[in-house]
C-alpha cells in the first residue's frame, strides 16, 4: 500500500469528482488522473483507479437500475469491445497524448455547438442517428477508455443529442461503462497492473469511492431535467479543456 501523504492529498479528492461522475454529473471526474499523476505514475494510477471505478460502477447501476436504454447498449458495447482489444495491442504504438488533445478540441466543440441550439431554440432531438454512428462511437469511446479512463466524451457525443429523461442518461452510461470497465480488467491484467500495492492501496480509498457517488446520485435527482443537460454540456466544454491541457503538458 502506498504511504505517501502527498499521493492522498491528492487522490481523494479525485476519488470524490470520479464517484460525483458515477452519480450522474459525467465527465466532471475527468480532472481525476491528472491530479493523480503528479504523485504517482499514470501507468501506476490508472491501475490503482481502475477497481475504485468498478466499485463506484456498481453503485451507479443499481441506483439506477430500472432506467436504461437497451438499444444504445446494444450498439455502443460492442464498438467499445473493439475499440478497448485496440487500445490493448496498440498501446506502445499510439501517442495518448495525441488522442487526448483530438478528444478535448472535439468535446469542446460538440458541446458548445449543442449549448448554441438551446440558446437559440433550435434544440433537436437525434433519435434516428445511424447505429454506425453509435457502433463507431463506441470504438473510440473503449480505446480511450482502455488509454487513458477517457471514455466518457465519445460516449456523449452520440446519446446526449437523444436527449434521454436523466435518470434514462445516467442509467445507461453507469451499465455501458461498467461493463466497458469490466472488459478493461483482461488487459490491465496481461499489461501485470494489479499489484499488491495497488490493489491496497484501491481498498484504502473505496469508502471516500462509494460515499461520493452515493453523493452525485442524491444531488443530480434534484436538477431539473433542462438544467441537467446545461451542466452536462458544460462540463464536457471544461472535460475538452482539460484533455487538451493534459495533452499540450506531455
Amino acid at each position: 500500500m502506498l504511504a505517501d501523504p502527498f499521493f492522498y492529498a491528492l487522490a481523494v479528492p479525485a476519488i470524490v469528482l470520479l464517484g460525483l461522475s458515477k452519480g450522474g454529473f459525467a465527465g466532471v471526474g475527468a480532472i481525476s488522473m491528472p491530479l493523480i499523476a503528479l504523485a504517482v505514475s499514470p501507468v501506476q494510477g490508472a491501475a490503482i483507479v481502475l477497481p475504485i471505478l468498478i466499485v463506484q460502477d456498481f453503485v451507479g447501476v443499481w441506483a439506477f437500475r430500472r432506467d436504461w436504454d437497451r438499444r444504445i447498449l446494444a450498439i455502443m458495447i460492442p464498438g467499445a469491445t473493439v475499440g478497448i482489444l485496440g487500445g490493448y495491442l496498440l498501446a506502445a504504438e499510439v501517442s495518448a497524448t495525441a488522442v487526448l488533445g483530438v478528444l478535448g478540441v472535439i468535446s469542446i466543440l460538440f458541446a458548445v455547438h449543442r449549448l448554441w441550439l438551446d440558446y437559440v431554440g433550435k434544440v433537436t432531438t437525434s433519435s434516428d442517428s445511424p447505429a454506425s454512428v453509435g457502433f463507431f462511437l463506441g470504438i473510440a469511446s473503449g480505446f480511450t477508455s482502455q488509454i487513458a479512463h477517457a471514455g466518457a466524451p465519445p460516449f456523449q457525443m452520440w446519446v446526449l443529442p437523444k436527449r434521454l429523461a436523466p435518470a434514462t442518461l445516467i442509467g445507461t452510461t453507469a451499465i455501458f461503462f461498467a461493463i466497458v470497465n469490466w472488459l478493461k480488467v483482461v488487459p490491465y491484467a496481461a499489461l501485470g497492473q494489479f499489484t499488491r500495492e495497488n490493489l491496497l492501496t484501491a481498498l484504502v480509498l473505496m469508502p471516500v469511492a462509494i460515499a461520493s457517488t452515493f453523493a452525485g446520485v442524491w444531488l443530480v435527482k434534484r436538477i431539473s431535467p433542462k438544467r441537467f443537460y446545461t451542466v452536462i454540456y458544460i462540463l464536457m466544454i471544461a472535460v475538452g479543456a482539460q484533455l487538451i491541457w493534459e495533452a499540450a503538458s506531455g
